[in-house]
């Protein structure tokens, strides 16, 4: 099965404000996510609806969010792993 990825308005744009290599290689890992939404080294975030996964990039992280039932990966955030997690609930 194939997942579809979508991008919230907020991950879109920190993701367009990375450095190209970067941003490269984030690309290539949400790619990833199409086939395995659940790959190996992802985390299921604790928050309080626990709802998020992440996957890390060397120093920057993705969060997103998987809807199994209709096979969508929503991009919640992208970003550096300093700031990637404010304002996250």
């Amino acid at each position: 099965m194939t997942y579809s990825i979508l991008f919230t308005s907020q991950a879109q744009k920190e993701l367009d404000r990375l450095p190209e290599n970067i941003r490269r290689r984030m690309i290539d890992a949400i790619t990833g996510l199409q086939d395995d939404p659940l790959p190996p080294g992802h985390r299921k975030l604790h928050t309080p609806r626990n709802t998020y996964q992440r996957i890390r990039v060397g120093a920057y992280r993705i969060i997103y969010h998987i809807e199994h039932d209709r096979l969508i990966v929503i991009i919640v955030r992208s970003g550096h792993r300093k700031k990637v997690y404010r304002g996250l609930h």
